[in-house]
């Protein structure tokens, strides 16, 4: 009898383990032979998933999002005040740090060896910065892109001191300050 294969779920899967085989080498060095290598699979089978690097980078760039969109809710679920909100952010930055390091050290590897035209006018890259824009005016309660480019750009930037070394960045401290910014902010702002 055949075995019955779920092809989303093991495209899922196989996604799932790129994650650490591109933090471990990079999205430059490695191949798509290297990446079915540390698979475990063919790289025939590999190709029938993703027809390329670049194209198995963005199905993981969208899975990322998903997942990150996902777990970033579920963890601000309960907070009540702007404040709250920031500090349930802040204790997820802190429980995923090592994550975030290295998601932001693939990206900006597959970054330098793009075009940034390029990379802006990726289809899959644009959902996916309107995704995290949409996200973060939905948990701010606000319509206003700018101020969530702000806060996404804040969050990035906390993780990038982290990745350059920075040991005085405490996510906890920033974000629990910048709710404090933003509930002083926001009153002024909102019509």
């Amino acid at each position: 009898m055949p075995k019955i294969v779920d092809h989303e779920q093991y495209r899922k899967e196989l996604l799932d383990k790129c994650f650490d085989l591109f933090a471990q080498k990079g999205y430059a060095s490695i191949t798509m032979r290297q990446i079915a290598e540390g698979l475990r699979v063919s790289t025939g089978t590999l190709y029938h998933y993703f027809p390329s690097k670049q194209a198995l980078f963005e199905q993981l760039a969208q899975e990322i999002c998903e997942q990150d969109l996902s777990a970033a809710l579920a963890e601000l679920e309960g907070a009540q005040t702007l404040e709250e909100s920031m500090e349930a952010l802040g204790r997820h930055l802190v429980k995923n740090e090592d994550y975030f390091i290295k998601w932001t050290y693939i990206w900006i590897d597959f970054c330098q060896h793009k075009d940034s035209k390029e990379i802006l006018k990726n289809s899959v890259f644009k959902l996916n910065n309107q995704r995290y824009h949409e996200a973060t005016c939905n948990f701010l309660g606000i319509q206003d892109s700018v101020l969530a480019s702000f806060v996404l750009s804040f969050v990035n930037g906390l993780i990038l001191e982290k990745l350059w070394g920075d040991e005085t960045i405490d996510f906890m401290e920033q974000c629990t300050l910048l709710g404090k910014m933003l509930t002083a902010y926001l009153p002024q702002h909102t019509a």
